[in-house]
């Protein structure tokens, strides 16, 4: 029997989504035939091709348009049915000296997207041309994703479809309606793409993997079709939309749909449906919700419940073809573009978080809550299988935190094996990330990480648990900023007893973050109640009372809540965002941050110079079973005279040469030939230092020993 895994409309279109590829592979490992389907990816390709456009414009008359962005498109639209094949292959990488066409002006039909653009332009200078053909091929994109908005559908979305009336709907019949209702074009290319899907590979059971709200329209007119078409196929739903919305799943009607809805982690559970299906005497699940006697019945009798995260295999593109990716530049700031722009192969450095008591969080659930690393030497494993699959040497490690006792290892292991990759991943603000430790990651190719600041205020970060300080992040961040790492950071407000001043000191320490270069970018959520998390089993100590059902049938998330303290944090949304925006584009640090917003506000009491001073005043100190790492060349020493020797390195971007008496010299070269190869300790440095122990802290006072610490030395 054939497995076809697919991940249904819509999701980014620059990479795939790792769910279906992770299970591909693990299922391939047991010995099934299995096969990934990115049918988001199919139907946005679809959308945005000549034959797409045709269609769209067929389905919309002139006189039922209203806006002007529209009727412009309308009447442009042998341009656009011209232009977007040409585009899209351009953001597929396959046409590159297309750029000097889409930057000049009169290529692309220019839409509502295009306005006011020009400030932003200079930040491609004179050879940007290839990103500013990206970002101006992006607006293409954005400004027809708005028409079909306008005139087709509200629910589309480059990569969501009607997100809002799936996220912790309480009965399903208010989604069914959605489902049986006269299809538009984007749910006809829907059907079509799985239609050819099923045609090509012939499966005899499908699982759809529903990462997010956006996604369970798309998933559920893929299936229904399925069900009607061929109705000898087998369906499972899962996914984290599944994981976090339908834990408590008893509306029959859902499985009109799908013959079995799984929770958590795939690989046991959809091991099982295919065994008992192979064998109709066998009657075993794990996690599973199937309809008996038109009943919803959780099954979870199985064994065992889950793999630990070092035995899972590579995830396997098989059916998948990472040159049909799109890359797009929707935003100018740099951190912000990985999301969108080129294809990251997706790994997990460890299941879970290992920190996993952040009160707002979904720590309840499996994908949080139950932590299981790998080890560097699997991990990297599983990277030159990527790599050799797809020929692609970007990762992103989609960690809810990645730890930092296993980054430091796996770097070790990227650097051991004389790998060449980019990546970037999720990370907590941590000390352990130590200027050494940020430079080590930097050099195994770590380019980006992003991490939750959440709320700026000392009183709020306890409150929430998060384990670190304003001070612990503020150092952390400058490391990775000295290492050359960009961060994103994500804040919250609204926070439950949040006050309107913490509100305003939160913006003026996100400011002062942000005018040290010690974020690159950042992103605004306004706090939501989940079921799953701490605050909704204790809420009276967060002082709020929460107002949703909690026993609903189908969707149980997002709770509404009351609190005691009356403010209306949405009042603050737009002025938080517009700041924000501003200081990610490098203007407006000189401004108060009260006069962000259109009322009345208080001023801010946080000192100006609070987080410089917190970077200014900290020390490091090296730990003495601190591991040496040396990143340069191997000594080559010349005799001067009887009294010196030089001691010559290389690295990538210098050479360094240190005068030093013989003892000196010989042990450093020493002690770096053996940092290069074995575990070397910082006590080994001092315990052979040929002069003492407190020779050797003289000597790390000296400008030698600083310069051979800032160009290569390591100690994590």
């Amino acid at each position: 029997m054939k497995v076809l895994l697919i991940i249904p409309p819509f999701s980014q279109v620059n990479t795939c989504y790792p769910s279906v590829t992770q299970l591909t592979g693990f299922l391939i490992s047991k010995g099934y035939n299995a096969v990934s389907s990115d049918l988001s990816l199919n139907v946005f390709l679809r959308i945005f091709s000549k034959e797409g456009f045709k269609k769209i414009f067929e389905s919309i008359e002139l006189k039922d348009v209203n806006d002007f962005y529209s009727e412009r498109i309308l009447l442009l639209r042998n341009s656009y049915i011209n232009s977007v094949e040409p585009i899209i292959k351009f953001l597929q990488g396959k046409d590159p000296n297309l750029a000097y066409k889409i930057v000049n002006e009169k290529f692309i039909p220019q839409g509502e997207s295009f306005e006011n653009i020009s400030d932003e332009l200079e930040a491609f200078g004179y050879f940007g041309i290839q990103d500013k053909a990206k970002y101006y091929a992006s607006l293409f994109l954005s400004d027809f994703t708005k028409f079909i908005q306008k005139n087709v559908t509200e629910h589309f979305g480059l990569s969501r479809y009607a997100e809002k009336i799936s996220i912790s709907t309480p009965v399903f019949e208010t989604i069914n309606r959605e489902v049986q209702r006269e299809r538009n074009v984007i749910e006809n290319f829907i059907i079509e793409e799985t239609d050819k899907i099923i045609i090509q590979e012939k499966p005899g059971l499908v699982g759809f993997s529903i990462p997010f709200p956006g996604n369970l329209l798309g998933a559920l007119i893929s299936a229904i079709f399925i069900k009607e078409n061929f109705p000898q196929i087998k369906i499972i739903f899962g996914g984290g939309y599944v994981n976090t919305e339908l834990r408590k799943l008893q509306d029959s009607q859902f499985f009109e749909y799908t013959d079995y809805v799984t929770l958590d982690d795939g690989e046991i559970p959809i091991l099982n449906i295919i065994q008992n299906i192979e064998n109709p005497n066998r009657n075993i699940f794990v996690r599973t919700f199937i309809l008996n006697e038109d009943k919803v019945e959780f099954r979870n009798d199985g064994f065992p419940q889950s793999i630990i995260h070092n035995e899972l295999t590579p995830p396997s593109l098989n059916g998948i073809d990472t040159e049909k990716y799109t890359a797009i530049t929707e935003l100018l700031n740099p951190m912000h573009r990985l999301w969108s722009d080129g294809y990251w192969n997706k790994l997990t450095i460890a299941h879970g978080c290992y920190w996993r008591k952040c009160t707002f969080c979904d720590v309840n659930l499996d994908y949080i809550g139950r932590y299981s690393p790998a080890k560097a030497s699997v991990i990297v494993d599983w990277i030159e299988a990527m790599i050799e699959q797809t020929g692609k040497t970007s990762f992103h490690f989609t960690d809810e935190a990645a730890p930092p006792s296993v980054l430091k290892e796996v770097a070790i292991e990227i650097l051991r094996r004389n790998l060449s990759i980019t990546w970037w991943g999720n990370i907590r603000f941590e000390k352990s990330f130590t200027l050494d430790l940020c430079r080590l990651l930097a050099a195994s190719g770590c380019v980006a990480v992003s991490g939750g600041l959440e709320v700026a205020d000392e009183r709020l970060l306890k409150l929430i648990q998060k384990g670190v300080t304003l001070e612990q992040v503020a150092v952390v961040c400058n490391n990775f900023k000295e290492a050359g790492i960009m961060i994103h950071a994500y804040l919250m407000y609204g926070f439950p007893t949040q006050t309107e001043q913490e509100v305003i000191n939160s913006l003026e320490l996100v400011r002062q973050f942000m005018q040290l270069n010690l974020f690159q970018s950042a992103y605004w959520h306004l706090f939501s109640l989940t079921v799953h998390s701490p605050i909704a089993e204790k809420p009276e100590r967060y002082e709020l009372v929460i107002e949703s059902n909690t026993d609903n049938p189908f969707g149980n998330n997002d709770l509404l809540f009351k609190t005691k303290l009356k403010v209306d944090y949405k009042k603050f949304s737009f002025g938080l965002k517009k700041a924000l925006y501003n200081f990610m584009h490098g203007v407006g640090f000189d401004k108060s941050v009260e006069t962000w917003f259109d009322f009345q506000t208080r001023k801010t009491t946080i000192a100006s110079n609070l987080i410089s001073n917190f970077i200014d005043n900290h020390k490091e100190s090296i730990k003495e079973n601190s591991k040496s790492i040396w990143l340069g060349s191997s000594p080559l020493i010349k005799i001067m005279n009887d009294d010196l020797l030089e001691v010559y390195v290389s690295f990538n971007d210098l050479d360094a040469v240190w005068e030093l008496d013989p003892s000196t010299a010989e042990w450093l070269k020493s002690n770096i030939q053996k940092s290069l190869v074995e575990n070397h300790s910082y006590n080994e440095w001092i315990s052979s230092f040929p002069y003492g122990s407190k020779e050797f802290s003289l000597f790390t006072q000296t400008e030698i020993w600083d310069e051979i610490r800032k160009y290569g030395l390591l100690f994590v």
